[in-house]
């Protein structure tokens, strides 16, 4: 989330923010009522009367199972493209020509949307770097593309 959305949130008098906090519990009975959460330092919960919940996920890269095979940045974000430039180790870009826009530091492998080092982290962005990314893998396959989320099998907690 950007500093400029961060502020503007926190300013606004309309929306009460509960850091530290997470949400265990949602109930009603057609619509959403109350909600129960969780203060993550004194392990206390607490239910309030609540009909909006806003949550905003996908903030981490959530990567830690790549760390052997993929090259990251200090964040946890995907190296790709030029961003692998200056990579070092076993993990740096190995192949015989630069890598690609989407590529990662293993070549023919591609990343794109929040995961990635450098992306702006909009819909519209991850979107349109699918789309390129396809182009992209054309040429190294043969014609023959397959396309994979990847993502862990079991929730990182």
């Amino acid at each position: 989330m950007s500093r400029y959305l961060i502020q503007r949130i926190e300013e606004n008098p309309a929306i009460e923010l509960h850091y530290k906090t997470e949400i265990v519990g949602l109930a009603g009975d057609t619509h959403l009522e109350r909600i129960t959460w969780r203060d993550k330092i004194s392990g206390e919960t607490s239910d309030h009367e609540i009909r909006h919940v806003f949550i905003m996920a996908g903030a981490s890269p959530r990567t830690e199972w790549l760390t052997d095979c993929l090259a990251l940045d200090n964040k946890g974000f995907i190296l790709t493209g030029r961003d692998l430039d200056g990579t070092t180790g076993t993990l740096a870009w190995s192949g015989a020509r630069p890598p690609y826009m989407l590529e990662t530091s293993l070549p023919g492998v591609f990343a794109v949307g929040d995961v990635r080092s450098s992306n702006v982290k909009r819909v519209a962005s991850a979107v349109g770097e699918g789309a390129i990314s396809i182009s992209l893998v054309h040429p190294l396959s043969g014609g023959t593309v397959i396309v994979r989320a990847i993502r862990p099998l079991t929730p990182l907690v």
